[in-house]
């Protein structure tokens, strides 16, 4: 009897399992490939292993990234305890480039209709071909990973090296006819349907997917990741550098306004994290850090514009190589750099010309801005007497009489008593 029941239970359950259906978790990465990707599909793996899912759907949308960051996907995807799925998608989504390896080193890789894979050939910073012995080192090591992540899942080695030397691409279909994924599938449901029953290896051992009845997941970046997300963009990094240094020179030049300091050391401390996970040029950096600083000094140095100009070119220099680095596609926009590296140094240098001019000019308050002021004598100078100048009355001396009512000029200040001589020109 005993016996009985605890076959009844045991069915009971197995049944309730069933109705409960599968559980899949599931992110979406929707950008480019960089760090905090990275960190996201790291944690996504091992929360839904912890959490007993079925497997781990990556929704993937991307035109590529940092290589490093790919790398670092890739071996987790191939460590993984658990099946992951790779599905591109919605129709109209890509992935490209550094998106290659990750939907190749998948369990089970899938596109939706409409979608494209290839084009990883490795470039520079600018997008450019990188040439000469390290161009084709990088090359044959991209091509060499690209080959290995291939002869591991079972997929089309021949296209994978192509893929990376030759920049070649190909459409939902016809990737799935080459062996390039395994199917073309129009959402989720479809895909959970047709991975279920096959059989992938996972960490060495053979597992079989159980995914139907299908049971969603969805797992969220931090807030943390979000942010570093936004920031790993090179264009923003490079405006909150921009906006950063702007904002502590006005602050420098303007002493006592506060916000511009304050905005600017929030947005430079931004940037100096953003730049903690990208390929950054250091050369390239000291540029602009030295671009900067002649720029300042131009408005300190009586140097017509030669020390503005340096900075000038020394700024945009750096801005173009900020983010060279082999291999990786990360690269300011450079409309971005005329736009804001040459219009920040535009403004500086009008700045920096404004002072000098105003330097020029004679004192307008104090001692200094009483020399050259005109006024009338009230009474007769003997050669003391009273003088009103700037609506003021003032005791003054004169160098010969003057008689009252006639201009007199100030010549200089001692004390609280004036030195005037008649007005040019009226002096009697």
């Amino acid at each position: 009897m005993k016996r009985l029941t605890r076959v009844v239970l045991a069915v009971a359950f197995g049944l309730a399992a069933e109705a409960r259906g599968a559980v899949v978790s599931r992110i979406v990465v929707d950008g480019a490939i960089n760090p905090a990707v990275a960190g996201f599909i790291q944690e996504s793996i091992a929360r839904a292993n912890d959490e007993g899912a079925a497997a781990l759907v990556i929704v993937l949308d991307t035109p590529g990234g940092l290589l490093t960051s790919a790398r670092a996907i890739v071996k987790d995807i191939l460590a993984a305890p658990l099946p992951v799925i790779v599905y591109v998608a919605p129709s109209g989504a890509g992935a490209g480039s550094a998106g290659v390896f990750v939907t190749m080193a998948a369990h089970v890789a899938a596109m939706a209709p409409g979608t494209s894979i290839g084009a990883a050939h490795p470039v520079g910073g600018q997008g450019e071909d990188i040439k000469g012995t390290l161009g084709e080192k990088i090359e044959n090591f991209t091509a060499s990973f690209s080959e290995a992540i291939a002869r591991q899942r079972g997929r089309n080695v021949e296209w994978a090296i192509k893929a990376v030397r030759q920049s070649v691409s190909a459409p939902a279909d016809e990737a799935a006819r080459l062996k390039v994924v395994d199917f073309v599938a129009k959402d989720i449901e479809e895909v959970a349907a047709r991975a279920d029953g096959r059989t992938v290896d996972v960490g060495g051992a053979k597992q079989t997917l159980h995914l139907r009845p299908l049971e969603l997941r969805d797992y969220e970046m931090r807030f943390s990741q979000r942010v570093l997300n936004v920031l790993a963009d090179p264009n923003i990094a490079y405006l909150l550098m921009m906006a950063g240094v702007l904002g502590l020179y006005i602050e420098f030049t303007h002493p006592g306004v506060l916000f511009p300091g304050i905005a600017g050391a929030i947005c430079l401390l931004l940037a100096m994290t953003a730049m903690q996970v990208l390929p950054l040029n250091y050369g390239a950096l000291a540029l602009i850090v030295l671009g900067m600083g002649l720029l300042v000094a131009e408005a300190f140095l009586p140097t017509f514009g030669v020390v503005g100009v340096g900075g000038a070119i020394a700024l945009i220099l750096g801005s173009l190589f900020l983010f060279d680095s082999a291999g990786d596609e990360v690269q300011v926009a450079r409309s971005l750099i005329l736009g804001a590296g040459g219009g920040l140094a535009v403004f500086v240098l009008l700045v920096g010309a404004w002072i000098a001019r105003r330097r020029a000019e004679p004192g307008r308050l104090g001692a200094e801005g009483m020399i050259g002021a005109v006024g009338v004598a009230r009474e007769r100078l003997a050669p003391v007497g009273t003088v009103l100048v700037n609506g003021e009355y003032w005791t003054a001396e004169a160098e010969h009489d003057i008689d009252a009512g006639l201009p007199v000029e100030v010549t200089g200040v001692a004390g609280l008593r004036l030195r005037v001589r008649a007005a040019a020109g009226r002096a009697r």
